[in-house]
């Protein structure tokens, strides 16, 4: 059997524009936000959409491979922490893009190198996971002892820099200008993820979710896909700590903890896993329903949360995305 032939299950259904609409209207829809409406909601908004390129960099490894991983977080916090530091110090360049450059790279060479690592030696999907959370634990350990670089718990603050080009200066320090910048950059995510799982690198990655061992036997170096997929998941998380950094001006060890990586799953989880629209979106409206409710109870939040996690496994398989996706097969098949 040819070693480039893909198994049926994973064969491309075709590229078709209808695909993308709820992607556009999605976006159009949120660059329209600052002509209606301004203050607070202009403000905050961006934060919320860098946990729904978060949530997506999650999507591509849980939904596209089946790898769940619980250091999202940490990567996130890696990269706030790069573009903090790059921002404390002349450089020859601007230090923004070093900093956004060097949280991503960070990101992704940690990530490639646990990776290989775990996946050359066959750790189990259960062990995986629980790796990747004492990542998440040991990048907000290092962020409080490293006090002297980082601020330890009090934090680190962050000036919102000035992004230069040739004939181009942008200063991040209005909200404005900040908000569409976030916006082009989650958009450029999803436009780029989206390209990337229905070209043949993401067929393959379907293929080794449903059958790994079916996939060898055809001829794939599974590993390397796997540590690909997990090192560029790695890299879009610190692209999106590394804009979070610019955008709230500040970065604490909690954005690395257990507890932000298991919020970043349940985003994901009850949003639905195999859509990256409905992850970025997952992303962007549960964050903010959380944060929400952290303000009216700030004792009952986290129970609240997870009766929304139980409840979307329970109910919805696949999350909401999922449950309707398969609304029309069903209505069809009803008498």
């Amino acid at each position: 059997m040819n070693a480039t032939a893909l198994p049926a299950a994973v064969m491309p259904a075709g590229h078709r524009l209808g695909a993308w609409a709820p992607a556009v209207v999605v976006f159009l829809a949120l660059a329209l936000l600052p002509v209606v409406f301004e203050g607070y909601v202009v403000y905050i908004l961006p934060q919320y959409m860098l946990f729904g390129v978060m949530a997506m960099s999650l999507a591509l490894l849980w939904g596209q491979t089946g790898i769940l991983s619980f250091g999202q977080a940490g990567f996130f916090a890696i990269g706030g922490y790069a573009i903090g530091i790059g921002m404390s110090h002349e450089l020859p360049i601007n230090p923004a893009y070093i900093g956004i450059l060097t949280g991503i790279l960070v990101c992704a060479v940690t990530a490639a190198l646990i990776g290989y690592f775990l996946f050359s030696a066959g750790v189990r999907d259960s062990y995986f996971v629980l790796v990747t959370l004492a990542l998440s634990i040991m990048v907000e350990q290092i962020a409080v002892s490293q006090s002297e670089l980082t601020g330890g718990w009090n934090g680190m603050f962050i000036m919102r820099p000035i992004l230069t080009a040739p004939g181009l200066e942008l200063p991040l320090d209005g909200d404005v200008s900040i908000y569409y910048v976030v916006l082009v950059v989650a958009a450029a995510v999803y436009a780029g993820l989206r390209a990337l799982t229905t070209a043949r690198f993401g067929k393959i990655l379907v293929g080794i979710r449903e059958n790994e061992t079916r996939m060898e036997a055809l001829g794939y170096r599974t590993v390397l896909y796997k540590t690909a997929a997990f090192a560029l998941s790695a890299g879009i998380a610190g692209l999106a700590g590394a804009l979070y950094g610019t955008h709230a001006g500040f970065v604490s060890p909690s954005l690395g903890g257990a507890l932000f990586s298991t919020e970043a799953v349940v985003w994901v989880a009850v949003a639905g896993r195999s859509s990256l629209l409905a992850a970025f979106l997952g992303g962007v409206i549960v964050s903010s329903l959380s944060n929400y409710l952290s303000a009216l109870t700030p004792g009952l939040w986290q129970l609240f949360m997870g009766l929304l996690f139980i409840a979307a496994i329970t109910l919805f398989r696949g999350g909401i995305a999922g449950f309707l996706g398969r609304l029309p097969a069903r209505r069809r098949a009803m008498p």
